[in-house]
């Protein structure tokens, strides 16, 4: 009888444990909206430090291409005019982008958000700037050599999208589809000439977009050359700056 009244003392004190750390959790994140941007050239781990960034402190994910999508699905009246320019073959101008954008931001009201993908020049920056302050501009600075060693290892097997890494996940056999063993093929995107060229144009029109965020004093840089040792640097970083208890 005393055990069971131990075990239902020790489940309710961890109940009222975890209520107060969600407590706690929610009120550091409602207490202050954190509106940050993450940037980082095309196979630097992206992707992989904003789906942490999302889980771990709770934001919502502002992927431009996803807002893009979502308004054009839900035939929002901005959905509808970049529907309109994208069947025609046209790129979105920068105003229906801005416009989108701040039209999801609108439905976040009140909550914390990670943008990804826009602004991508400065000309963009400024007019989004003029409707949206940011906090904090993540950057991930990962060399252009370890990043193009990094994709012209990447194998995929054409049938099922199977994605293979040489050094991470190297195929059971060499140049074979585990599953089927049928042969695996490498993009054109992913050959290292071609790997290069797409750094080369990410810089070229990213640097003076780096430059204007550093000036306003929003930008933070974290170095590395392995996804798993940049992410705690932004983990603790946002932990400590913006997302404090």
């Amino acid at each position: 009888m005393h055990a069971v009244r131990r075990l239902h003392s020790i489940r309710s004190a961890l109940s009222n444990q975890i209520k107060q750390e969600r407590q706690i959790h929610l009120s550091s994140m409602s207490s202050k909206p954190v509106r940050a941007l993450i940037m980082g050239p095309p196979g630097s781990g992206k992707g992989t430090v904003s789906d942490r960034i999302v889980s771990t402190f709770g934001v919502a994910h502002l992927s431009s291409g996803d807002v893009l999508r979502s308004q054009i699905k839900e035939c929002t009246e901005v959905g509808l005019k970049a529907k309109e320019i994208v069947e025609k073959g046209g790129l979105v101008p920068d105003e229906i982008m801005i416009e989108l954008i701040l039209s999801k931001m609108k439905e976040l009201a009140g909550g914390s958000w990670l943008l990804d993908g826009f602004p991508r020049t400065v000309v963009q920056a400024e007019k989004l700037g003029e409707k949206q302050e940011l906090d904090v501009v993540v950057n991930l600075d990962v060399p252009f050599e370890t990043i193009i060693d990094r994709i012209s290892k990447r194998w995929i097997h054409p049938g099922s999208g199977r994605t293979y890494n040489l050094d991470f996940n190297p195929p059971k056999v060499p140049g074979k589809d585990d599953e089927t063993g049928e042969d695996l093929v490498q993009r054109d995107d992913d050959k290292p000439e071609t790997v290069k060229q797409r750094l080369n144009q990410y810089e070229d029109m990213t640097k003076p977009l780096l430059e204007f965020y550093s000036k306003k004093s929003l930008l933070k840089s974290f170095s590395g050359t392995e996804t798993n040792v940049i992410w705690p640097k932004v983990k603790e970083y946002l932990a400590e700056n913006f997302f404090k208890h």
